[in-house]
């Protein structure tokens, strides 16, 4: 009796179950382990804190657990403090600590050794599990000093903005790094626009992982006139297709005019019923914050005014500046007769 030959997208549904699984499994081992390195951290530290033990019994501790299990791995002495140091810095915030067993351990080690604030830690911890970072792109985002620019320059937003699609202040930004593009300096829009389209899936990590690529020069027809969008994607989790405008110089008022024109004709033609009204983003080289608020003030379109940088910040200075941040923000909530 022959066989029936049954279409390869037959077996899709099996498919799907052992890559869940898998998933699942990824998952639960993920878990124990940050949960093992907890409960090890927790013992060393108690033992420490209490006097039963000094430091040098954790090098015996690790020798031990060498001599005992030859093939055990990560429980060498620096390791072990990583453990003890991972645990004395989350302790007794129950919130946060939840977030740990949902990032690999190399991703909790990188945010761990390379965060200065409590808040900052979170701050990354959170946005590593809603953007699905790799241990690379958390580096990428650490040297980008992405925690002290959004604290120092939250987005620039519209008013209708907020009004609209209140979560955008969380998912857009007010300076995104292309440093990935290697652009001269004097470069021209052409090459801007070139390059992010070379380096999309760079750019689209830069953006944020909800974001779906739509077109380049995305044309749009108004009466007899033809005209085009430089770049249209989809925000998945706002529902709503987002327009950017390059501008290769510094953010100027009548910019805006133009990229209404487009969220109107976006709105009118393209827009499907289900969907929010669509978000304008301008994305220049450089803006004075001013002249941005006084623009956006009385915008009637839902836009947001954004930089591009070519090269990474210093960040030793934006630490500086947020410090000074915390400081005059922690001497303004004083009481009056504490100043």
């Amino acid at each position: 009796m022959t066989t029936p030959f049954v279409p390869q997208d037959d077996f899709g549904e099996i498919t799907q179950m052992i890559a869940a699984a898998r998933q699942r499994a990824v998952k639960a081992v993920n878990t124990a382990l940050i949960d093992l390195y907890w409960q090890v951290g927790q013992t060393i530290s108690r033992k420490i804190e209490q006097a039963e033990w000094g430091d040098g019994v954790v090098a015996q501790l690790a020798e031990h657990l060498a001599r005992i299990q030859p093939g055990l791995r990560g429980f060498t002495r620096p390791n072990l403090f990583r453990m003890k140091q991972f645990y004395e810095a989350y302790r007794g915030d129950e919130k946060v600590s939840a977030l740990l067993r949902q990032l690999p351990w190399t991703h909790n080690l990188i945010i761990l050794n390379q965060s200065k604030r409590p808040e900052e830690r979170e701050f990354y911890l959170r946005l590593a599990i809603r953007e699905k970072w790799s241990s690379r792109e958390l580096e990428r985002q650490l040297k980008t000093a992405l925690f002290e620019r959004t604290v120092l320059s939250p987005a620039k937003v519209s008013p209708l903005v907020s009004q609209t699609h209140p979560d955008a202040l969380s998912i857009f930004k007010d300076c995104y790094m292309v440093e990935f593009l290697d652009l001269p300096h004097g470069h021209a829009e052409a090459d801007l626009h070139q390059g992010l389209l070379l380096r999309l899936k760079d750019f689209l990590i830069e953006l944020g992982r909800d974001f779906c690529f739509v077109g380049s020069e995305y044309p749009l027809q108004v009466g007899g006139r033809d005209f085009a969008l430089d770049l249209l994607f989809f925000h998945r989790g706002l529902n709503c297709l987002v327009a950017i405008e390059l501008k290769v110089g510094r953010f100027e008022p009548e910019y805006l005019g133009k990229l209404g024109f487009y969220l109107e004709a976006l709105d009118r033609d393209v827009k499907k019923p289900h969907e929010q009204p669509a978000i304008g983003v301008l994305l220049c080289a450089s803006k004075d914050d001013e002249v941005v608020e006084y623009a956006l003030s009385r915008s009637l379109s839902p836009a947001l005014i954004a930089e591009y940088q070519t090269q990474l910040p210093d960040k030793a200075l934006l630490q500086a500046k947020l410090h000074e941040f915390y400081l005059q923000n922690t001497s303004d909530d004083r009481p009056e007769d504490e100043a």
